[in-house]
């Protein structure tokens, strides 16, 4: 079968969904899994937005061994300079150029004829090409460009030194057949087309991010670009899992595979899920709570005689697996790493010692300790940025006859106690202005959420919130069997973002104008 490449641009791509903002140790953190999930290229960020990204890009480079690590940039020389900043440590390098060609976007953005396109595109590749072995061009807006144009392009692109040549659908405007036949045209017609990998990049406007990315293979893309659990831009982009899985189950008829560990699919949407506070839709194919669950009985009975009879994809495929040992209070140090090594979790003494005492902690509030509880307490990792704030205790006074209070303890990082009590609606709206009042912060409450990481009434909670502040919105997260507590955290993690993010910003950004 032939080998399909996948460029993963959940730290790019999808970092640019709304409310997602990550840190540069989640960026290297999820950079790590996608590694071992078998990922060959990882976009790591676009550096020109600023210096931040380009230190968080830094990081996920000099992090990884055995992936190429790309940066997006456009046909500019100052965004080349940057990325060649941003990849200096890494151990396959990649740049990754874009210029739109499509004749809305010639027109009203970049106010270029098709030379002029040629020509921009032509310089930064030959200017990329002194610094990187490897360039990667992508053709922003390809579904809506003429198909005479596109083949020009691509053979410019080969021309100037181009090793993948990308056909975007950027905005998800494409239709299966007709994508399909722009990658059936490029391979027939255009010289040289041989000494290039073509790509997909597909997003899901229509909801066919998927179907059109596996047109674009049938019909000869050697590369798909994707991100985990299909975030990014307005409705996202095409799901990597899908597409793997889509391979790996219908490859008598497309006759291609990607070269992942389809075993790491679970854990690495559930890590992106959490550190992004975008939840996966139960509906969500290949890693919805729902892909695996029969509740009609028709399908419950074909299911206990035979399972393939409703089943295409078994969940261990994706890395799900029934529990073998019932953790709790009583587990020791060994079982407990047992379950860890089958789960995929492979840590340091160190490490290990750390993640037992966080398990205990959990255990002497529930009975049962879940698959579901551990992989939350692995990716429930303390930010980076929490050293600005921490949350002491939390302590909530309520009766249905009065207001809430809420009394919070907090220590700033340089040893400071800040403690302030405050009145609220509810007991959440008291905890939060507590914290307003003691840290001084004015912010805007624009989201929040709850769900349970488990089932029954012991129940670990995990709760999201998207918190405003002029013109820079932040995402947090908290996870207690307390929801109170829950709230608090994820509260004061946002906060945490915010300054960090502010921080950031006065260190100096470069300008993307």
């Amino acid at each position: 079968m032939r080998k399909i490449y996948v460029l993963d641009t959940t730290l790019r791509d999808g970092e640019q969904a709304p409310g997602v903002s990550l840190t540069a140790q989640e960026k290297v953190e999820i950079a790590l899994q996608l590694e071992k999930l078998g990922i060959d290229r990882i976009e790591a960020g676009f550096p020109a937005t600023s210096l931040g990204e380009v230190e968080s890009v830094q990081q996920v480079a000099a992090a990884i061994k055995n992936a190429t690590v790309t940066a997006f940039g456009r046909c500019h020389e100052r965004d080349i300079d940057a990325i060649r900043e941003a990849l200096k440590s890494a151990q396959d390098p990649c740049l990754h150029l874009f210029l739109a060609i499509s004749p809305i976007h010639r027109k009203y953005k970049l106010h270029m004829d098709k030379a002029k396109v040629l020509e921009t595109a032509a310089a930064a590749i030959r200017y990329g090409r002194k610094y990187f072995d490897r360039v990667e061009f992508s053709a922003e807006d390809s579904s809506r460009t003429e198909l005479d144009f596109i083949c020009e392009v691509v053979d410019m692109a080969i021309k100037a030194g181009a090793s993948v040549v990308n056909l975007p659908d950027t905005v998800g405007f494409a239709m299966p057949e007709q994508y399909g036949n722009i990658f059936k045209t490029v391979k027939e017609t255009v010289p040289g087309i041989e000494k290039i990998q073509l790509s997909t990049h597909c997003h899901d406007d229509l909801g066919m991010a998927t179907a059109n990315t596996l047109a674009a293979v049938y019909n000869g893309a050697d590369q798909i670009e994707g991100t985990i659990n299909g975030i990014g831009e307005r409705a996202g982009n095409t799901s990597t899992e899908e597409v793997a899985l889509a391979l790996e189950t219908r490859g008598d008829y497309m006759n291609a595979k990607t070269g992942l560990v389809l075993n790491e699919i679970y854990r690495t949407s559930r890590m992106v899920s959490k550190y992004t506070g975008m939840a996966v839709p139960g509906n969500k194919a290949i890693v919805g709570a729902n892909a695996f669950v029969h509740e009609s009985g028709i399908h419950q009975d074909g299911m206990l005689k035979e399972r393939t009879t409703y089943e295409i994809i078994t969940p261990e495929t994706i890395g799900l697996k029934e529990s073998k040992l019932v953790l709790g209070k009583h587990s020791g140090r060994h079982a407990f790493k047992e379950r860890l090594i089958d789960m995929g979790y492979l840590l340091s003494e160190e490490e290990l010692g750390e993640a037992f005492a966080k398990f205990k902690a959990l255990a002497d509030k529930k009975k049962n300790v879940l698959d579901e509880d551990i992989h939350a307490l692995m990716t429930n990792k303390i930010s980076p940025s929490s050293g600005i704030y921490k949350l002491e205790f939390v302590r909530v006074n309520y009766d249905n006859h009065s207001a809430p209070t809420a009394l919070v303890r907090m220590v700033k990082g340089d040893g400071n106690v800040l403690e302030q009590s405050a009145e609220g609606n509810g007991s959440v709206d008291a905890i939060y202005n507590a914290i307003d009042q003691a840290t001084g912060e004015q912010v805007e409450l624009e989201d929040y959420m709850i769900k349970s990481v488990t089932h029954g009434k012991d129940a670990q909670g995990e709760v999201h919130v998207v918190l405003k502040q002029h013109e820079e919105t932040v995402q947090g997260r908290g996870m207690s069997t307390d929801i109170l507590e829950a709230s608090a955290k994820a509260y004061v993690d946002a906060l945490n973002r915010l300054i960090s993010q502010k921080n950031r910003r006065l260190r100096g950004n470069i300008s993307i104008s």
